[in-house]
């Protein structure tokens, strides 16, 4: 009786092991340099070339300035496009699919007495800036984005010392078909970090899969490990 128990018990866990991994994660989960960030993306959405993504966010890469940004970033990029373009991180209507990216970045001292709240809103895309500045943005050449709306901001609830905002807006880019941006940020709990993760879509593609992309923003968290 006793074997015929284990035997069961046996065949149990082996069906529980296979419904949970033989077909497969419907997302890929995805974790930041600190080890303590993390979210996940459908299994479907391709990652970017890092060499292409850390162009558009950093510039010319053969440039000093680059350069530091980059050793001071951790970059991640996953397009919903069936053919993945890190072009796609600021799109003007060519996909009309989602596009997610996530950055680690480490605070320099000057950084870390100045951030804010607001400098984690500002922290990709100038979201808390003041009319007049938003005008002298738009007003230079060339310039992106033009006929930002502030659709949402929340302050995160604090949790073990990390501090976060959520925003969402939208920004015409290039002229193009207004893109919404859904933006979180967190602060790390001993404030030399900060973690982003951005989701954009158009505002059509954006209102059709709101519960999908939530869902993505959702599980963007970062928790602090204890020392």
């Amino acid at each position: 009786m006793g074997s015929r128990l284990i035997m069961l018990a046996a065949t149990a866990v082996a069906m529980i092991v296979c419904l949970t991994g033989c077909g497969g994660s419907d997302f890929t989960y995805v974790m930041g340099s600190d080890g303590q960030s993390y979210f996940k993306v459908p299994a479907s959405w391709q990652k970017v070339d890092q060499k292409a993504l850390d162009k558009v966010i950093f510039g010319d890469m053969s440039s000093a300035t680059a350069q530091a940004r980059k050793q001071l970033s951790w970059t991640v990029g996953y397009d919903g496009f069936s053919k993945p373009s890190a072009d796609h991180f600021l799109d003007a209507g060519e996909s009309d699919e989602p596009f997610a990216f996530a950055m680690v970045m480490t605070l320099t001292e000057t950084q870390r007495d100045s951030v804010s709240l607001d400098a984690l809103r500002n922290m990709l895309l100038p979201v808390a800036v003041s009319a007049d500045v938003r005008e002298q943005l738009e007003a230079s050449s060339p310039y992106p984005m033009t006929g930002f709306e502030l659709l949402a901001d929340e302050v995160l609830p604090p949790e073990n010392g990390v501090r976060g905002v959520h925003v969402v807006y939208n920004f015409k880019v290039l002229g193009g078909s207004v893109q919404t941006f859904d933006q979180t940020a967190y602060l790390a709990a001993d404030g030399t970090r900060v973690s982003v993760l951005l989701i954009r879509c158009s505002a059509t593609c954006y209102q059709n899969r709101a519960g999908e992309l939530d869902r993505i923003a959702q599980s963007f968290k970062v928790k602090r490990i204890p020392g």
